[in-house]
C-alpha cells in the first residue's frame, strides 16, 4: 500500500469489468483511490488504509451465490460516506437489511431512463434537468425492499430503486454504472460524492508521477532494470519516467520482429538516441519472430508464439547488459482487465496476448509497470507531464503483436510488405484531412482472400483491405469513426493505385466489443 498524505478513497472491487473506470471519474477529480479486491479488505486493512470514503463498484455475481463477494460489515461502522454501484447496491442492501430477488421479467442491460421522486438529494445536485436522466444498466438480479433508513430517489422501468440514500449515514446506492460514457451526467454523481465526503482533490499527474517515481527507486533498489520499448505512448512513457527514478540502471530494449509498421524501427531509435540520454539496444529478431510464425494461421497461437519470443529475446538481453533484475512494461489497466482481472478479483479474462499475468519464474525477472492502473488518455497526460514531444504522445495505439493480428491468415513476408504501404497511404490520408487527432486508432488489415478484378485494360487477382478507423476516451469502448464517402473514396483509389497487390478496399464499421478493437 502506497505511504501517501493524501485524503483516501477506497473502492472495493466485486469484479465488474469497469470498476478501473470509477478510479478514473475520480482522478478526474483529483480524487487519490485505490481498487482493492474484496477477499483482501478486512478490518485490519480497513484500520490501516483509513478511508474518508468508499465505492462498492458492480460485479457479476449475485448475492444469493454460494460464496458470493462480501465485503465486511465493519465497513458499514466507520461512519463515512459509501456509495455502492449496481452489484454493490445489491450487496449493500443485503448486509444492511434489505432484499434482493432473481431477474423475473426486470433484469435491465445497456440504456435506461431514471426518473425523480419529489424528494431531493445532495448526491443529484445537476441532475434532473430535464424529466429524466439516461444511465446504464447491467443487472439481472434487483433489489425488491431498501434496508432500514432508505430513502428512494430515482425509479427505473425495471428498477424500482435505481437510486436509494440514508442520508443521516451518508450511504447512497445506485443501480446503474455512472462511471461509463453511455450515463452522460455520471462524472457529476461522482462529483457530488466526494464533494460531501469532504475531498479536497489535491491528486494531480504532477503527484502521479513523483509517487510513481518514489514507487519504482524503492522496488528497484539499485538493480538493473530492461525495459521492452516499443516505441508507441505506453512503452515510451514508462522508459522515460523509469530513467527518471533510476537513471542508467536501465536499459531499453527495442526489438524489431518484422511486424512493424513502414519505417517504424528508423523512427523509435533515432527519436530515443537522439533525444534522451539512455542505453538502448537495437534487437533486430526478425527473421526469429517470421521464421516461428511461418505457416502460423490461427490467430491465438499467433498471440503465444510472440509473447513467448518476445521473452525470451528479453532474457537474452537480460544477461548482455549484465544482471538485469526487471522487465519494465508499458502495461495500462485496459491491457490488464482484458487479460486478468486487475486486483485479483473475479472479473472474466478477454485478452490473452498481453504480458500481465507475471512473466515465467524461468526468466528471472520481475516486472516494473509503473502505468499498469492508467487509461490511454491518462499517460499520455504523464507525456505532457513529462515533457515528450506532442507528436509521439498523440501516436494512435499499436499493439504488442504488431502487424501479426492486422494480417488474418498465414503471415508472409509478401503480405506485409503490401499491409506497410497499404497502411502508411491510409494514415498519410488521415493526416492529411486534419482528422488524425479526431481518431483514436485507425489502420489497414490485409485480407486472407484474393479477389478478381480489371485495372487498367488487364484482370487482377489480389488481395483485399480492409480499413478500420475507431474512436475512444479510455480504450474501454469504441466506436467506429464517421468518414465520409468522398475521403473513402480518394483513400481507396490511392491504395489501389499506389500499392501494388492490393485491387479492392472496403470500411469496417462493425461494432466490436472492447477487447476485440484490433482486428484478430
Amino acid at each position: 500500500m502506497t505511504d501517501i498524505s493524501h485524503d483516501r478513497l477506497l473502492i472495493i472491487d466485486f469484479g465488474s469489468q469497469v470498476t478501473q473506470l470509477i478510479a478514473r471519474r475520480l482522478r478526474e477529480l483529483n480524487v487519490f483511490c485505490e481498487i482493492h479486491p474484496f477477499n483482501t479488505v478486512d478490518d485490519a486493512f480497513l484500520r490501516e488504509f483509513n478511508p474518508k470514503a468508499v465505492i462498492l463498484s458492480g460485479g457479476p455475481s449475485s448475492v444469493f451465490a454460494e460464496g458470493a463477494p462480501m465485503p465486511p460489515q465493519s465497513v458499514f461502522e466507520l461512519g463515512v460516506p459509501i456509495l455502492g454501484i449496481c452489484y454493490g447496491q445489491q450487496v449493500m442492501m443485503h448486509c444492511l437489511g434489505g432484499k434482493v430477488e432473481r431477474g423475473h421479467g426486470t433484469a435491465e442491460f445497456g440504456r435506461a431512463f431514471v426518473t425523480p421522486t419529489p424528494e431531493r438529494l445532495e448526491l443529484l445536485e445537476g441532475w434532473f434537468l430535464t424529466e429524466k436522466e439516461q444511465v446504464w444498466m447491467s443487472h439481472g438480479d434487483h433489489v425488491s425492499a431498501i434496508a432500514p433508513g432508505f430513502e428512494v430517489y430515482g425509479t427505473s422501468p425495471n428498477a424500482p430503486f435505481a437510486v436509494t440514500g440514508d442520508v443521516s449515514r451518508n450511504f447512497y446506492a445506485v443501480q446503474f454504472h455512472p462511471e461509463v460514457h453511455h450515463t452522460p451526467n455520471g462524472a457529476r454523481l461522482y462529483e457530488n460524492f466526494v464533494k460531501l465526503a469532504g475531498f479536497k482533490g489535491d491528486w494531480t499527474m504532477r503527484a502521479y508521477r513523483e509517487e510513481a517515481i518514489a514507487a519504482i527507486r524503492e522496488q528497484v533498489g539499485d538493480a538493473k532494470v530492461i525495459c521492452g520499448l516499443s516505441g508507441g505512448v505506453d512503452s515510451s512513457v514508462a522508459a522515460v519516467l523509469i530513467h527518471e527514478a533510476i537513471g542508467d540502471q536501465l536499459t531499453c530494449v527495442f526489438v524489431d520482429h518484422g511486424l512493424l509498421r513502414k519505417g517504424e524501427a528508423e523512427e523509435v531509435v533515432t527519436m530515443f538516441r537522439d533525444n534522451y540520454n539512455m542505453p538502448l539496444i537495437h534487437a533486430d529478431e526478425q527473421e526469429l519472430f517470421l521464421g516461428e510464425l511461418d505457416g502460423v494461421s490461427d490467430p491465438e497461437t499467433k498471440r503465444k508464439i510472440i509473447g513467448k519470443l518476445f521473452i525470451d529475446v528479453f532474457q537474452k538481453h537480460a544477461t548482455a547488459v549484465g544482471d538485469a533484475k526487471f522487465l519494465a512494461q508499458g502495461t495500462l489497466y485496459p491491457d490488464v482487465i482484458e487479460s486478468v482481472s486487475f486486483s485479483g478479483g473475479p472479473s472474466v479474462t478477454i485478452k490473452s496476448h498481453h504480458n500481465v499475468g507475471g512473466l515465467p519464474e524461468k526468466m528471472g525477472l520481475k516486472l516494473v509497470e509503473p502505468l499498469r492502473e492508467l487509461f490511454k488518455d491518462e499517460v499520455r497526460a504523464l507525456g505532457r507531464e513529462l515533457g515528450l514531444p506532442p507528436s509521439f504522445i498523440g501516436r494512435h495505439p499499436f499493439p504488442g503483436p504488431g502487424l501479426a493480428i492486422r494480417c488474418p491468415g498465414e503471415i508472409t513476408r509478401e503480405k506485409l510488405a503490401i499491409l506497410r504501404e497499404a497502411d502508411a497511404v491510409y494514415i498519410d490520408q488521415i493526416r492529411k484531412h486534419g482528422l488524425y487527432d479526431e481518431i483514436w486508432q485507425a489502420f489497414v488489415a490485409i485480407l486472407p482472400v484474393r479477389t478478381v478484378g480489371v485495372m487498367g485494360d488487364g484482370r487482377t487477382y489480389d488481395f483485399a483491405c480492409a480499413l478500420r478507423a475507431v474512436t475512444s476516451v479510455d480504450g474501454m469502448t469504441a466506436d467506429y469513426y464517421p468518414f465520409t464517402h468522398e475521403f473513402l473514396g480518394e483513400t481507396a483509389t490511392r491504395i489501389i493505385n499506389e500499392v501494388p497487390g492490393i485491387n479492392r478496399v472496403t470500411y469496417d464499421i462493425t461494432s466490436k466489443p472492447p477487447g476485440t478493437i484490433e482486428w484478430e
